[in-house]
């Protein structure tokens, strides 16, 4: 199998590493739109042209399958490449139905952390409506973390700065979760746990994306090798950035 995957630059390298983990027998090749980076704040018409042309790339690589690993273009553009495209494409969208789901928490708000457009797109509007959640969730844009992720500044004092005042206003007692709705954020998910209270659980979409990407592919094959290309805007870069990303996510967990 020949696996695409896209992102406006490395937040999806959070996706890919748990992909890989748990679909090692396969061919990927990762995307990072990094010419353009960050698409938060950019016009719908403007990612839908990025995406596109990004996505047109992966095609003419004859992949079986395309993962937009990030938001903000699945909320803009995948209805539109569903269309256009004859493989199947797996999106993301904040994990708003499992913190509603959370019977712990199940009388307490929620906190969705995503881009600005990510937060003002209609299909997230239409996902909180669905589950009939507008009266618990309040929306937060992060999209500076985006930034500081592409730059490679993780736990820094201006990142702690900024996530301490973007979080100031969560309380165990009033809230029961924040879902990370964008892929860069994965980053800091640690840090975020300690600057908010211990009861407050943290969510993200990347195991729903996995899993949903496993779902449609065949039984691994163990004879097939594992093999990896990275590409930053249509231009082929070694995998010393994308391990070093790897490894940042790596010691998270320590």
């Amino acid at each position: 199998m020949k696996i695409g995957f896209f992102d406006s630059g490395i937040g999806g390298l959070t996706v890919l590493r748990e992909a890989i983990r748990q679909y090692p027998h396969a061919q990927y090749y990762y995307y990072a739109d990094t010419a353009h980076v960050p698409y938060g704040k950019r016009s719908e018409t403007k990612i839908k042209e990025l995406v596109s042309a990004s996505v047109d790339f992966l095609v003419n690589l004859e992949v079986d399958m395309i993962v937009l690993a990030c938001n903000t273009a699945t909320s803009v553009a995948v209805r539109d490449l569903r269309k256009k495209i004859d493989i199947p494409i797996v999106g993301m969208e904040p994990a708003v139905k499992p913190a509603t789901e959370l019977r712990s928490v199940k009388k307490k708000r929620i906190v969705v952390a995503a881009t600005p457009t990510t937060l003002s797109a209609a299909k997230l509007d239409t996902l909180i409506t669905d589950l009939e959640a507008k009266d618990r969730i309040d929306l937060l844009s992060l999209q500076k973390l985006v930034v500081f992720a592409e730059q490679s500044k993780f736990d820094t004092n201006a990142v702690r700065n900024y996530l301490s005042r973007k979080l100031s206003f969560i309380s165990s007692k009033k809230y029961g979760s924040i879902v990370l709705g964008c892929t860069h954020f994965i980053y800091y998910k640690k840090l975020i746990a300690e600057l908010l209270p211990p009861a407050v659980t943290i969510i993200d979409g990347n195991a729903g994306t996995v899993s949903r990407m496993l779902d449609l592919l065949p039984q691994p094959i163990p004879t097939i090798k594992l093999e990896v290309h990275y590409y930053e805007s249509g231009e082929e870069k070694t995998l010393d950035k994308m391990y070093t990303y790897f490894n940042w996510l790596e010691n998270q967990k320590k």
